[in-house]
């Protein structure tokens, strides 16, 4: 049997690692509204300003990037879920494929459980790994059958979501009569006053008031301790929920629709000049205008919870056709040999995603937590947006020079050295320069 190996650095696909790189540097978007301001993601009314330049901001963020970076980083780990279990076996690994497969997600899970109670709650390493679990039987469905379960998700997160509105429209009715009628001084009863606590549990975790969110505030800019615990009761949440939970379904369709594109050859940029031109021309036309209706709809109703609640009933084909129409592009300019300074420093970003996005967790918990420079809550939100300028610019010079001399990451090196259970080689024998991304 032939030992499994790395892929080396020449077997790379450049074009999946600009798309990598761009989904990687586009995460902290919106990440950083999670890093800097408390219940802001959705509604900018809560916190961190929403007149002016905060608001469109949002508006920006909610069109062009907010869930749509999440889904382009699920459809590349998907399509590297194929890469990597298919050159393994084309390499007569045999049975070893799958102890590859399975220890590189564990460990990454394994990752994942540190980092969210450490630095970052809203953290994906740990729901990827688990994720990916489950999909090493798909590795050899036809690409268009995989393509169907994705879009088969995607329609029962949109009926889970029109049920989600209809339920949170339920709870504020009933929730809000019962209190009317202990305001008349009439006592509730055992149905009135739980309707009243799930109103008001749903209250307090989507609109808070001016002052429970300072107090989330000075939490956050507390001591090490503090933090620690507000931010283990987000996380604990979040890694308690069911494995076929709504959250881990949106990871799910991401990557089996991620696993059948890279399979049609879209990731490899094998297809034609016309189709990724008609994807990119498509995808923006049906995500902008889907987007920008949700985006009106929100802020015309003054971010209502149950009309933005029932605005995500078509939240995954704006997202979905946003994220591609990106893929389109930025495949458009590695095939053209347009920007490749940026192409170059995109694929080298990619390449050293884990290390980079490690880094965008401990930047931004250093400047926003009481640990650091207790930020938290102190920031309007575009000037978020400095600290992501600042950490864009910065890996986008940093990793090509890194990889001149290295041929991982600090965070890629350990985590395959922990799959292959062997020291990998870190150094380059001789420094090299950052190819330009190539399609293939």
């Amino acid at each position: 049997m032939q030992i499994v190996v790395p892929v080396q650095s020449d077997e790379r696909i450049s074009s999946l690692d600009v798309v990598r790189g761009f989904a990687l540097l586009g995460i902290l978007l919106m990440n950083i509204v999670g890093f800097g301001l408390y219940g802001a993601y959705d509604n900018p009314t809560i916190s961190g300003g929403a007149t002016g330049a905060n608001l469109w901001v949002w508006i920006v963020m909610h069109v062009l990037a907010e869930g749509k970076m999440r889904c382009l980083f699920s459809m590349v780990f998907g399509a590297g879920i194929i890469l990597l279990t298919a050159r393994s076996e084309q390499r007569g690994a045999g049975a070893s494929t799958a102890d590859i497969y399975y220890r590189r997600n564990l460990w990454l899970a394994a990752f994942g459980i540190p980092h969210a109670f450490l630095l970052w709650q809203g953290e994906i390493l740990y729901s990827y790994g688990m994720c990916a679990l489950a999909l090493y039987p798909f590795r050899h469905v036809a690409a268009k059958k995989l393509l169907w379960i994705g879009v088969a998700m995607l329609v029962l997160i949109a009926g889970f979501n029109i049920y989600m509105a209809g339920d949170t429209q339920k709870v504020i009715r009933e929730g809000q009569a019962a209190i009317q009628v202990e305001k008349s001084g009439s006592k509730l009863t055992d149905s009135q006053k739980e309707a009243k606590e799930n109103w008001e549990h749903m209250r307090k975790q989507n609109l808070p008031t001016p002052e429970e969110v300072e107090k989330k505030n000075q939490k956050w800019r507390g001591s090490l301790l503090d933090v620690l615990k507000v931010r283990a009761e987000s996380v604990w949440r979040w890694h308690s929920t069911a494995y076929y939970h709504y959250y881990n379904l949106d990871v799910f369709s991401m990557m089996f629709i991620g696993m059948a594109l890279f399979k049609l050859g879209v990731f490899s940029a094998e297809r034609s000049v016309k189709f990724y031109a008609t994807m990119a021309g498509l995808g923006y036309l049906i995500g902008l205008s889907f987007n920008s209706y949700t985006a009106n709809l929100r802020v015309s109703n003054n971010f209502d919870l149950v009309v933005s609640t029932y605005s995500y009933a078509t939240y995954d084909i704006g997202r979905l056709s946003i994220a591609l129409a990106h893929v389109g592009v930025l495949i458009l300019l590695v095939k053209f040999g347009l920007m490749r300074w940026l192409t170059r420093s995109l694929a080298a970003v990619g390449q050293m995603a884990l290390t980079n996005y490690l880094t965008h967790s401990i930047v931004c918990s250093t400047i926003f937590c009481g640990y650091g420079f207790a930020m938290y809550g102190r920031m309007e939100r575009y000037q978020l947006y400095y600290v992501v300028a600042g950490l864009w610019v910065f890996q986008l010079i940093f990793s090509p020079i890194w990889l001149r001399h290295f041929q991982f990451g600090p965070a890629e090196w350990a985590w395959r050295s922990l799959t292959y259970w062997k020291k990998q080689p870190m150094r380059r024998s001789v420094p090299v320069a950052l190819e330009t991304a190539r399609v293939a």
